[in-house]
Protein backbone atom coordinates (compact mmCIF):
# COMPACT_ATOMS: atom_id res chain seq x y z
CA UNK A 1 0.00 0.00 0.00
CA UNK A 2 2.80 2.45 0.89
CA UNK A 3 4.53 1.83 -2.44
CA UNK A 4 1.29 2.52 -4.34
CA UNK A 5 0.77 5.81 -2.50
CA UNK A 6 4.36 6.93 -3.18
CA UNK A 7 3.96 6.06 -6.87
CA UNK A 8 0.76 8.16 -6.97
CA UNK A 9 2.65 11.11 -5.46
CA UNK A 10 5.42 10.67 -8.01
CA UNK A 11 2.92 10.60 -10.88
CA UNK A 12 1.07 13.64 -9.55
CA UNK A 13 -2.17 11.78 -8.78
CA UNK A 14 -1.79 12.56 -5.07
CA UNK A 15 -0.48 15.63 -3.28
CA UNK A 16 2.00 15.25 -0.43
CA UNK A 17 -0.72 16.30 2.03
CA UNK A 18 -3.14 13.66 0.70
CA UNK A 19 -0.41 11.02 0.88
CA UNK A 20 0.34 11.91 4.51
CA UNK A 21 -3.35 11.51 5.38
CA UNK A 22 -3.45 8.09 3.72
CA UNK A 23 -0.25 6.97 5.46
CA UNK A 24 -1.30 8.22 8.90
CA UNK A 25 -1.59 5.37 11.41
CA UNK A 26 -4.24 7.13 13.48
CA UNK A 27 -6.82 9.89 13.21
CA UNK A 28 -6.88 12.64 15.84
CA UNK A 29 -10.44 13.58 16.79
CA UNK A 30 -9.32 15.85 19.62
CA UNK A 31 -10.84 13.76 22.41
CA UNK A 32 -9.62 10.47 20.90
CA UNK A 33 -6.95 9.16 18.55
CA UNK A 34 -8.49 6.41 16.43
CA UNK A 35 -6.00 3.66 15.58
CA UNK A 36 -6.67 2.78 11.93
CA UNK A 37 -3.77 0.31 11.68
CA UNK A 38 -4.88 -1.92 14.59
CA UNK A 39 -6.28 -4.56 12.23
CA UNK A 40 -3.04 -4.72 10.25
CA UNK A 41 -1.02 -5.20 13.44
CA UNK A 42 -3.30 -7.42 15.48
CA UNK A 43 -5.86 -8.91 13.11
CA UNK A 44 -8.88 -7.04 14.51
CA UNK A 45 -9.88 -3.33 14.32
CA UNK A 46 -9.76 -1.08 17.37
CA UNK A 47 -12.55 -1.81 19.86
CA UNK A 48 -14.48 1.08 21.45
CA UNK A 49 -14.99 0.98 25.22
CA UNK A 50 -18.33 2.72 25.62
CA UNK A 51 -18.40 3.34 29.35
CA UNK A 52 -17.41 6.91 30.24
CA UNK A 53 -17.87 8.18 26.69
CA UNK A 54 -20.86 10.20 25.50
CA UNK A 55 -23.07 8.93 22.70
CA UNK A 56 -21.76 11.75 20.50
CA UNK A 57 -18.14 10.76 21.15
CA UNK A 58 -18.88 7.11 20.39
CA UNK A 59 -20.61 8.07 17.16
CA UNK A 60 -17.64 10.21 16.08
CA UNK A 61 -15.24 7.32 16.69
CA UNK A 62 -17.53 4.94 14.80
CA UNK A 63 -17.66 7.34 11.85
CA UNK A 64 -13.84 7.38 11.75
CA UNK A 65 -13.63 3.59 11.93
CA UNK A 66 -16.27 3.09 9.25
CA UNK A 67 -14.55 5.62 6.94
CA UNK A 68 -11.71 3.09 6.74
CA UNK A 69 -14.07 0.19 6.00
CA UNK A 70 -13.38 -1.48 9.34
CA UNK A 71 -15.76 -3.58 11.42
CA UNK A 72 -17.20 -1.97 14.55
CA UNK A 73 -17.34 -3.33 18.09
CA UNK A 74 -18.45 -1.20 21.04
CA UNK A 75 -18.40 -2.73 24.54
CA UNK A 76 -20.07 -1.56 27.76
CA UNK A 77 -22.55 0.64 25.94
CA UNK A 78 -25.93 1.39 27.51
CA UNK A 79 -29.22 0.94 25.70
CA UNK A 80 -29.74 4.71 25.52
CA UNK A 81 -26.36 5.31 23.87
CA UNK A 82 -26.88 2.36 21.52
CA UNK A 83 -30.27 3.70 20.40
CA UNK A 84 -28.59 7.02 19.56
CA UNK A 85 -26.05 5.20 17.36
CA UNK A 86 -28.71 2.98 15.76
CA UNK A 87 -30.51 6.05 14.39
CA UNK A 88 -27.58 6.59 12.04
CA UNK A 89 -26.53 2.96 11.68
CA UNK A 90 -29.72 0.86 11.83
CA UNK A 91 -27.83 -2.11 10.39
CA UNK A 92 -25.77 -2.41 13.59
CA UNK A 93 -26.70 -5.14 16.10
CA UNK A 94 -27.19 -4.37 19.79
CA UNK A 95 -27.24 -7.00 22.54
CA UNK A 96 -28.67 -5.39 25.64
CA UNK A 97 -27.64 -8.15 28.05
CA UNK A 98 -24.02 -8.06 26.84
CA UNK A 99 -24.14 -4.25 26.41
CA UNK A 100 -22.40 -4.66 23.05
CA UNK A 101 -23.06 -2.88 19.76
CA UNK A 102 -21.36 -4.26 16.66
CA UNK A 103 -21.30 -4.52 12.89
CA UNK A 104 -19.36 -6.91 10.66
CA UNK A 105 -18.87 -6.48 6.92
CA UNK A 106 -18.18 -10.18 6.35
CA UNK A 107 -21.25 -12.04 7.61
CA UNK A 108 -20.79 -15.21 5.57
CA UNK A 109 -20.79 -18.45 7.51
CA UNK A 110 -17.38 -19.62 8.75
CA UNK A 111 -16.44 -22.95 7.14
CA UNK A 112 -13.98 -23.72 9.95
CA UNK A 113 -15.36 -26.55 12.09
CA UNK A 114 -13.77 -25.28 15.27
CA UNK A 115 -15.62 -23.17 17.82
CA UNK A 116 -15.25 -21.31 21.08
CA UNK A 117 -17.21 -22.79 23.97
CA UNK A 118 -18.59 -20.12 26.29
CA UNK A 119 -19.15 -22.00 29.55
CA UNK A 120 -21.11 -20.17 32.22
CA UNK A 121 -21.55 -21.29 35.83
CA UNK A 122 -24.90 -19.69 36.66
CA UNK A 123 -27.67 -17.47 35.37
CA UNK A 124 -26.37 -14.57 37.47
CA UNK A 125 -23.14 -14.70 35.42
CA UNK A 126 -24.94 -14.41 32.08
CA UNK A 127 -24.17 -10.73 31.53
CA UNK A 128 -20.43 -11.43 31.52
CA UNK A 129 -20.83 -14.67 29.56
CA UNK A 130 -22.87 -12.91 26.88
CA UNK A 131 -20.26 -10.16 26.65
CA UNK A 132 -17.76 -12.92 25.89
CA UNK A 133 -20.03 -14.75 23.44
CA UNK A 134 -21.06 -11.67 21.45
CA UNK A 135 -17.48 -10.38 21.37
CA UNK A 136 -16.27 -13.67 19.91
CA UNK A 137 -19.06 -13.65 17.33
CA UNK A 138 -18.32 -10.03 16.40
CA UNK A 139 -14.68 -11.05 15.86
CA UNK A 140 -15.79 -13.68 13.37
CA UNK A 141 -15.63 -16.83 15.50
CA UNK A 142 -18.02 -19.76 15.73
CA UNK A 143 -19.50 -19.84 19.24
CA UNK A 144 -21.41 -22.38 21.29
CA UNK A 145 -23.04 -21.38 24.56
CA UNK A 146 -23.10 -23.86 27.45
CA UNK A 147 -24.85 -22.05 30.28
CA UNK A 148 -25.86 -22.82 33.88
CA UNK A 149 -23.42 -25.70 34.41
CA UNK A 150 -21.81 -24.64 37.68
CA UNK A 151 -20.29 -26.96 40.25
CA UNK A 152 -23.33 -26.79 42.56
CA UNK A 153 -25.04 -29.18 40.11
CA UNK A 154 -22.01 -30.73 38.47
CA UNK A 155 -24.08 -33.37 36.66
CA UNK A 156 -25.23 -30.55 34.35
CA UNK A 157 -21.60 -29.98 33.35
CA UNK A 158 -21.04 -33.68 32.66
CA UNK A 159 -24.14 -33.77 30.46
CA UNK A 160 -22.41 -31.17 28.22
CA UNK A 161 -18.77 -32.14 28.63
CA UNK A 162 -18.32 -33.71 25.19
CA UNK A 163 -19.35 -30.49 23.45
CA UNK A 164 -16.92 -28.54 25.64
CA UNK A 165 -14.10 -31.04 25.03
CA UNK A 166 -14.50 -30.72 21.26
CA UNK A 167 -14.06 -26.92 21.34
CA UNK A 168 -10.94 -25.20 20.00
CA UNK A 169 -10.77 -23.05 23.13
CA UNK A 170 -13.14 -22.36 26.02
CA UNK A 171 -14.06 -19.22 27.93
CA UNK A 172 -15.24 -20.27 31.39
CA UNK A 173 -17.19 -17.69 33.39
CA UNK A 174 -17.95 -18.10 37.10
CA UNK A 175 -18.62 -16.09 40.24
CA UNK A 176 -19.04 -17.13 43.89
CA UNK A 177 -15.92 -19.25 44.65
CA UNK A 178 -14.96 -19.49 40.96
CA UNK A 179 -14.30 -23.24 40.91
CA UNK A 180 -15.70 -24.05 37.45
CA UNK A 181 -12.55 -23.32 35.36
CA UNK A 182 -10.51 -25.76 37.50
CA UNK A 183 -13.08 -28.50 36.98
CA UNK A 184 -13.27 -27.90 33.24
CA UNK A 185 -9.48 -27.58 33.07
CA UNK A 186 -9.09 -31.13 34.35
CA UNK A 187 -11.38 -32.50 31.65
CA UNK A 188 -10.26 -30.81 28.40
CA UNK A 189 -7.11 -30.71 26.26
CA UNK A 190 -7.43 -27.15 24.92
CA UNK A 191 -6.68 -23.68 26.41
CA UNK A 192 -9.13 -22.13 28.85
CA UNK A 193 -9.75 -18.43 29.40
CA UNK A 194 -11.12 -18.09 32.92
CA UNK A 195 -13.32 -15.07 33.69
CA UNK A 196 -14.22 -14.35 37.34
CA UNK A 197 -17.39 -12.39 37.96
CA UNK A 198 -18.37 -10.08 40.79
CA UNK A 199 -21.39 -12.29 41.57
CA UNK A 200 -21.44 -13.57 45.15
CA UNK A 201 -22.09 -12.81 48.81
CA UNK A 202 -19.91 -10.60 51.04
CA UNK A 203 -16.83 -12.82 51.32
CA UNK A 204 -16.73 -12.96 47.54
CA UNK A 205 -15.35 -9.41 47.76
CA UNK A 206 -16.97 -8.40 44.45
CA UNK A 207 -15.20 -11.13 42.53
CA UNK A 208 -11.82 -11.10 44.28
CA UNK A 209 -12.32 -14.55 45.79
CA UNK A 210 -13.24 -16.00 42.38
CA UNK A 211 -10.21 -14.28 40.81
CA UNK A 212 -7.83 -15.71 43.42
CA UNK A 213 -9.33 -19.19 43.06
CA UNK A 214 -8.77 -19.12 39.32
CA UNK A 215 -5.22 -17.76 39.67
CA UNK A 216 -4.43 -20.56 42.14
CA UNK A 217 -5.97 -23.32 40.04
CA UNK A 218 -4.12 -26.64 40.08
CA UNK A 219 -5.43 -27.43 36.58
CA UNK A 220 -3.04 -26.73 33.71
CA UNK A 221 -3.83 -24.63 30.65
CA UNK A 222 -5.86 -21.93 32.41
CA UNK A 223 -5.28 -18.23 31.80
CA UNK A 224 -7.18 -15.70 33.91
CA UNK A 225 -8.47 -12.26 32.95
CA UNK A 226 -9.81 -9.48 35.16
CA UNK A 227 -13.09 -9.55 37.09
CA UNK A 228 -16.17 -9.27 34.82
CA UNK A 229 -13.91 -8.98 31.76
CA UNK A 230 -15.87 -11.14 29.33
CA UNK A 231 -14.46 -9.09 26.47
CA UNK A 232 -10.85 -9.81 27.44
CA UNK A 233 -11.47 -13.53 27.77
CA UNK A 234 -13.20 -13.68 24.40
CA UNK A 235 -10.54 -11.59 22.65
CA UNK A 236 -7.76 -13.92 23.79
CA UNK A 237 -9.86 -16.92 22.81
CA UNK A 238 -10.45 -15.39 19.37
CA UNK A 239 -6.69 -15.05 18.83
CA UNK A 240 -6.24 -18.77 19.60
CA UNK A 241 -9.21 -19.59 17.37
CA UNK A 242 -7.68 -17.67 14.45
CA UNK A 243 -4.33 -19.43 14.86
CA UNK A 244 -6.07 -22.81 14.89
CA UNK A 245 -8.10 -21.81 11.85
CA UNK A 246 -4.96 -20.87 9.88
CA UNK A 247 -3.46 -24.26 10.72
CA UNK A 248 -6.47 -26.09 9.27
CA UNK A 249 -7.56 -24.02 6.26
Amino acid sequence: MMEEILEQVQSGKLTVKEAKEKLATYENLGFAKVDHHRKKRQGFPEVIYGEGKTAEQILSIINAIRSNNNDVLVTRITKEKAEYILKKYPEFIYNELAQILFWREDTKEDSFEGYIAIVCAGTSDLKVAEEAAVTAEALGCNVRRIYDVGVAGIHRLFDNIEEIQNATVSVVVAGMEGALPSVVGGLVSHPIMAVPTSVGYGANFNGLSALLTMLNSCASGISVVNIDNGFGGAYNAALIYQIAKKGVI
